[in-house]
């Protein structure tokens, strides 16, 4: 396995990653762009040949054979186009591995407070579209050094041996296409930030076309929603086009103002000639030489606008490429209490959620807590993910849970309102590719006599009911079970016999691990270690007992719930 990048931020860490492969880059680059110089060299021959055939001086037969040595020439030079080719390309796929890796790796363990701050398309964007124009942008510049820089220094050698002076005037031209093309990179930046912008709002419209197919159909907005998808389509095509147009649409301008020079090489070339100084093969060698230079020199133009376009896509990702500490899992020898001091949270740049909360938590616990609707309990719950800020301290042993980083995934669990199940089936869906038995998971959460661990889940968890979806996702939960649980109403629509079934199953199960349970239903509460009870921000820590002896609130809640008796 190939090291680590040790710093992704800098694009040419990406490049020197890859020494070996451009060691052959450059050795078949330097030997292929090196023998085209043969080219003009045989092709002024050939002319040459052919005159001296017309008059009188040279045979067919040596006409054949200059043209086999052509041949067996040209076979060797493109013997090494094709191993640099090879070459580049092996280079260009392993630099891009390498980004996407880190890449998502890096997404994967964003917080999701930021993700949810760009859109699905966005994201996608930049992590498939801006990564292959990088690597398109580091493929072309590193083929267009020897393809481009290597040959044309070559061409620029022979013309000078041919005819120095008329060399340095057919060379005025060609820089003129570079500052044309230079003087165009602001708008290639311009057209191509506003195309990938709108690459990404034409993903997020079609993920959202696809997913919230039904809800539109059934509410009756198919036409209108494929209005808009089509507006955006057409902006799409429209900036697609556009940023096209200063890269494509130039090209033939650069090569006309290069191929002036032409004009200088015919009249000065005609008259070398009449004077008896040029031979037809010198002549026929400089043009074709000259030509074929200025076909690079119109590439070298174009490079420049690519190059730009990476810039462009290198700024969007570059804050993305990170590397990721390997995850190591902190377990201790010993279990680890959960002490919370005066926690307090608020969302940036709003009102505080909750207020100086104080509880502690020992392994084997299970820590009931809820409120009214929308008090912050689903809140309280997401603190433990460090997703935002909090102040105040939690701790778990002598380590803040906000310090722990990458590690803070080995100690925390969470299970929250939304499942997020993928296609695939029931047990891929609990294992994530861990190696146990789904079987198992399903007794837990009382799902075995309702599926099997080969059942598909369908898109999002289409084919199951919403319990039997939260159920999948507290069995997920348990198979990776953490120190600190935290649970989201993992009990939604199951009887109550079921859900104290279930909790039982937990309890044996993660006897070792602390778990909060944020439940709107107060049926089990009663056999909880403790209760947190949420209004208006503040928390009380107490007892299913006192709370209903205490807490007005809170015992006409369980009041009403339990009014019509134990559910069967």
């Amino acid at each position: 396995m190939k090291k680590a990048i040790k710093d992704p931020s800098k694009i040419m860490n990406f490049v020197k990653a890859e020494k070996r492969t451009l060691v052959l880059v450059a050795i078949s680059g330097t030997l292929f762009n090196a023998g085209m110089t043969a080219q003009p060299y045989f092709e002024g021959q050939l002319a040459q040949m052919l005159s001296d055939i017309i008059g009188g001086n040279k045979t067919v037969s040596d006409m054949i054979t200059l043209a086999l040595i052509y041949i067996g020439v040209i076979t060797i030079v493109q013997a090494a186009r094709f191993f640099k080719r090879l070459s580049v390309r092996i280079f260009a796929n392993n630099i891009n591995r390498s980004m996407k890796r880190i890449l998502f790796r890096t997404l994967a363990h964003r917080p999701s407070s930021e993700l949810s701050e760009e859109s699905t398309g966005e994201v996608m964007t930049k992590a498939i579209a801006d990564v292959d124009v990088c690597v398109e942008g580091v493929r072309k510049f590193t083929t267009e050094i020897f393809d481009t820089g290597v040959l044309m220094l070559s061409y620029i050698i022979t013309l000078c041996l041919c005819d120095l002076k008329i060399a340095l005037i057919s060379l005025i031209f060609p820089p003129a296409a570079y500052i044309l093309a230079g003087s165009m990179k602001q708008r290639v930046a311009r057209s191509t930030a506003a195309y990938k912008e709108s690459a990404g709002r034409l993903n997020e419209a079609t993920l959202d076309r696809i997913e919230n197919a039904v809800t539109y159909r059934v509410f009756g907005q198919d036409e209108n929603q494929n209005r808009l998808y089509e507006n955006d389509l057409a902006d799409y095509e429209k900036k697609g086009i556009r940023s096209g147009l200063w890269e494509t649409s130039l090209q033939p301008l650069y090569h006309i103002i290069t191929l002036i020079s032409v004009i200088f090489i015919i009249y000065f070339g005609a008259w070398e000639i009449l004077n008896g100084t040029w031979t037809i093969a010198e002549f026929t060698t400089f043009l074709s030489c000259f030509t074929k230079l200025a076909q690079k020199s119109s590439n070298t133009a174009k490079l420049f606008n690519a190059v730009q376009k990476m810039k462009v896509s290198w700024v969007r990702i570059k804050p993305l490429l990170k590397n990721i500490p390997k995850e190591e899992i902190p377990l201790p020898e010993s279990p680890k209490t959960l002490t919370v001091e005066n926690l307090s949270f608020a969302f940036p740049n709003g009102e505080y959620v909750l207020n100086s909360v104080n509880f502690t938590a020992k392994p084997g616990e299970i820590i009931g807590v809820t409120g009214a609707v929308a008090s912050g309990k689903s809140v309280f719950g997401r603190v433990f993910l460090c997703e935002y800020n909090y102040e105040g301290s939690i701790k778990f042993g002598i380590d803040e849970l906000s310090t722990l980083i990458s590690q803070r995934r080995q100690v925390v669990g969470y299970m929250g309102h939304d499942s997020e199940l993928f296609q695939g089936t029931i047990s891929e869906n609990i294992l994530l590719g861990d190696n146990a038995d789904a079987e198992a998971y399903l007794k837990l959460v009382c799902m075995d006599s309702e599926v099997s661990p080969e059942s598909p889940v369908g898109n999002g968890g289409a084919g199951l009911s919403g319990g039997q979806q939260q159920r999948l996702a507290l069995a997920r939960t348990l198979c990776h079970k953490r120190a600190i649980m935290i649970l989201d109403d993992p009990f939604s629509a199951v009887d109550k016999k079921t859900e104290r079934e279930i909790l039982e199953n937990i309890r044996k199960n993660a006897s070792d691990s602390i778990i909060i349970l944020i439940s709107h239903r107060l049926s089990v509460f009663p056999q909880l270690e403790r209760v947190l009870w949420i209004e208006d921000g503040e928390i009380t820590v107490s007892t299913h007992e006192k709370l209903m002896q205490t807490n007005a609130k809170y015992a006409e809640l369980y009041g009403l719930q339990t009014a019509g008796g134990e559910q069967k």
